[in-house]
């Protein structure tokens, strides 16, 4: 696959699929990942993999299969967060908040065998924080907020011989934290929040030193503009992440000259380089269109939209790949596989693409399309409500742009709860009268969210208390019984059963016998495949009714999740939603 040049150039490059591939989900945040083969490690603070719909325990360590996403036997467990991985040969070194790794005393840093998950004999206690490892020279370097190792004052730098595991004599020192090591070039390069490396003025923020002594290499000292996040070493130079007043990613020579920056309006927290393409990870929106950003990172020349991740070819130039994921803190580490083409994101988003990937995704080789190929079955519309625009509006995970804002009457104004790890939407309270408050979230009219006569899916997550029910209250609906038709997703009456409705003129009805409003979170799904309509509830059918397959929707009326609309009898729902969809084909 070609991807090429919005902004800033016009060369190509080869990236990999924006599409991400089936893989196993968790149920909190993934902070680091690395590849050995075939398998990937990630860690971070998650108690369950998610595979098949199923929850497996595995205690902020886990391992899988890159080419089938099958959850491998690999299960060590940590009492704390990990923050930190790298692997050596057989080893995987993890580093981060721990005390103890399958019950046993491990202080902030152990030695995992790859295979059997085994703890090797490193072992040794850690004041402060590690945030990062490399592993090369027969060293494991850590970094992070650091001032001992086993009583022996470190200065946020350490390292451990690997066949020993015992404390090098490798201690250079910064003045603040260590986010990010890269190893290159015969030097350990350091990037962090610091202004000084072994208290040599203006050596701040990313500096290189000798893997061996620790001595300052002065012949590099790039002096980038804000904090440096992450860090990847390549054939042609060092790559790094940067924070500050928006978010920057800048390639360097092995001199320290900057060779080119792209800016975005969020920091840039994670980097990685396959076949020479930049993949840059974050949790920014946009990718500016010139170097130039203002308050709050805003990009003052134009923008082109970035979800989380952006891929920059070697010259510097922004490139198509966009997969779109969502969240607030978005990617947090990115790592490249060059045997398998493939790269891997983790960080606490929940979807990428409008597809559910909760906190990791994998982007494989991208097969070249079939010329004049028609569009296949996707996701036109995605909400979470995990991320809110700056203007309140609510972000279309599905990558295609369809924000939905807030209408509100009478007071009514959306409210955001806690679920799982995100949140879900609350709407009014149960309510009679014309001044009752009102909330209903509506798009743009928008025609690519129409089936035509084609197979649609669409659905929510739902909870719904009994005193809550009325009437009839709407979930989701697109266009009206007449002029072009409608899909709909309601709770119908006091017994709180959910229907599905499609029709253009006579509306079709499927109604659940199943109640939802129990108080409790359930899953109600919509299905039009050819001559039927159905209804799931908990992903079970639990209603069909006959629809003429001639029977379409087609309509300019936008998309409302909440209520048909702000005026009076508009079907208000009164309980809460959450991972709101679209699917259409």
């Amino acid at each position: 696959m070609i991807s090429l040049v919005t902004a800033g150039g016009a060369a190509h490059a080869e990236t990999v699929s924006p599409s991400p591939a089936t893989s196993p989900s968790f149920n909190g945040s993934v902070y680091a990942v690395a590849y050995r083969g075939s398998t990937v490690f990630v860690g971070g603070n998650f108690t369950r993999a998610i595979v098949d719909g199923r929850n497996v325990e595995r205690t902020r360590l886990a391992a899988f299969d890159s080419r089938t996403g099958a959850l491998l036997d690999w299960k060590p467990s940590a009492d704390g967060n990990v923050r930190a991985l790298a692997v050596d040969g057989d080893t995987v070194y993890v580093a981060g908040d721990f005390d103890h790794v399958d019950g046993e005393v491990r202080d902030a840093i152990a030695g995992i065998g790859a295979g059997d998950g085994a703890l090797t004999a490193l072992r040794h206690t850690v004041a402060g924080q590690p945030n990062a490892l490399a592993a090369d020279h027969g060293r494991l370097y850590v970094g992070g907020r650091i001032t001992a190792v086993d009583g022996v004052p470190r200065g946020n730098l350490a390292a451990f011989d690997t066949a020993t595991g015992a404390l090098d004599a490798w201690a250079p020192t910064t003045d603040d934290t260590v986010h990010a090591l890269a190893t290159g070039n015969d030097r350990v390069y350091l990037g962090g929040s610091f202004h000084r490396t072994n208290d040599v003025r203006s050596s701040l923020r990313l500096t290189a030193v000798d893997p061996v002594s620790g001595a300052l290499d002065q012949t590099f000292l790039p002096k980038p503009v804000s904090q440096v996040f992450a860090l990847a070493a390549a054939a042609d130079g060092l790559y790094a992440a940067l924070g500050g007043q928006g978010g920057r990613a800048v390639s360097y020579t092995w001199d320290g000259a900057t060779r080119w920056t792209r800016v975005f309006d969020g920091d840039a927290q994670a980097i990685t380089v396959l076949g020479g393409t930049v993949y840059v990870g974050g949790h920014f929106d946009k990718a500016c269109i010139t170097t130039n950003n203002g308050a709050k990172g805003v990009c003052t020349d134009g923008s082109v939209t970035r979800g989380k991740l952006a891929a920059v070819d070697p010259q510097g130039n922004l490139l198509e790949w966009a997969p779109q994921a969502n969240g607030v803190a978005g990617t947090r580490s990115l790592a490249a596989n060059p045997e398998l083409s493939a790269i891997s994101a983790v960080g606490d988003f929940t979807q990428v693409g409008g597809l559910p990937r909760k906190r990791y995704a994998e982007f494989g080789a991208a097969v070249e399309p079939t010329e004049d190929a028609p569009a296949g079955p996707r996701f036109v519309a995605s909400y979470n409500f995990d991320s809110t625009m700056a203007d309140g509006t609510f972000d279309d995970g599905s990558g295609l742009g369809h924000l939905l804002r807030a209408v509100t009457r009478n007071g009514g104004a959306p409210v955001l709860v806690p679920h799982g790890p995100g949140q879900a939407l609350r709407f009014p309270a149960r309510c009679t009268g014309a001044s009752c408050p009102r909330l209903v979230l509506r798009s743009e009219p928008e025609k690519d969210l129409n089936p035509g006569t084609g197979p649609i899916r669409y659905g929510a997550a739902v909870l719904l208390p009994p005193a809550r029910t009325s009437s009839g209250e709407n979930i989701l609906q697109k266009g009206y019984s007449t002029g072009g038709g409608q899909y709909t997703l309601r709770v119908d009456g006091i017994s709180g059963r959910p229907s599905c409705g499609f029709g253009d003129g006579t509306v079709r009805l499927a109604r659940s016998r199943v109640p939802v409003s129990d108080g409790d979170w359930h899953s109600v799904e919509c299905r039009r495949s050819g001559p039927r309509l159905s209804i799931l509830v908990d992903g079970v059918p639990r209603a069909s009714v006959p629809v003429p397959v001639t029977l379409g929707v087609d309509t300019a009326a936008p998309l409302t999740v909440g209520g048909r609309g702000a005026g009076a009898h508009n079907d208000q729902f009164h309980g809460s939603l959450d991972d709101v969809w679209v699917h259409i084909g």
